[in-house]
């Protein structure tokens, strides 16, 4: 496996940090890491975006790329046609990719909001360039209420496009989770059929990097390089564990 899409169920949950975090990890065990960004949005010339957080955390080993930059805030597509760009298509970012793990031991994909927001205006997503590549996804969710469902849609949306789901990582686990978030440990890889291969903690992005790429392991599982160990978090933060303490 050398080409990894990183998506996620929404915006602001945790991609960026979950990508920096599997990039820390591969460098750690020695492998060459490159982190694609095929679509930066609501950054400016010479501003720090995604791929330069990937670096802070992860660390100066890690290669990035971005394919293009829109200003304003917004879906790929539309950022792109507001500022007279030209869009990001679905096999500009399979070429990249495909070009990158000639060269790379492990190439990470990290995409711009949900699954399926659109790249362009004939409705090319993230998921066309996972099934260009034959690369599975990874899916960020978020911990708490409404979380198994759009696990579980985007996980549909992946199988209806015969694109594999790799697992779900928990981008931003609560420091003091509530009852839904602790319940959700032991659902979610039932409602989404794939198994929870994470929990990044709540803060590790504000991390200096040396932090970060210590803990990291600690944060993903095994089939991520990592010591994270799914049914010992869920004993120690699930449901269980809630009632134990009240």
């Amino acid at each position: 496996m050398t080409v990894i899409v990183v998506s996620g169920t929404g915006t602001e949950i945790g991609k960026t940090v979950t990508t920096a975090a599997v990039a820390a990890v591969a460098l750690a065990a020695g492998r060459k890491v490159a982190v694609l960004k095929p679509a930066q949005t609501g950054v400016g010339p010479g501003e720090p975006g995604d791929a330069q957080e990937v670096t802070r955390l992860a660390g100066e080993g890690v290669t990035t790329l971005e394919l293009a930059r829109f200003p304003e805030p917004l879906a790929p597509n539309t950022a792109a046609r507001r500022a007279g760009m030209a869009p990001v298509r679905p096999h500009d970012v399979a070429d990249a990719a495909a070009k990158l793990a000639t060269e790379y031991d492990l190439v990470l994909v990290e995409g711009a909001g949900g699954l399926l927001v659109r790249l362009d205006d004939e409705g090319g997503t993230l998921a066309d360039a996972a099934r260009l590549l034959g690369a599975p996804v990874l899916v960020v969710t978020t911990a708490g209420l409404g979380t198994l469902n759009t696990t579980t849609l985007t996980a549909e949306a992946l199988r209806a496009r015969g694109v594999e789901s790799l697992g779900v990582v928990i981008g931003s686990w609560p420091t003091d989770p509530d009852l839904a978030s602790r319940c959700n440990l032991a659902d979610l890889p039932a409602s989404a059929t794939v198994p929870l291969l994470g929990a990044v903690p709540e803060g590790a992005g504000s991390l200096t990097g040396p932090s970060f790429r210590t803990s990291a392991p600690n944060w993903l599982g095994p089939a991520l390089g990592g010591t994270w160990d799914a049914e010992s978090f869920t004993r120690r933060e699930g449901p269980g564990a809630g009632a134990a303490a009240s």
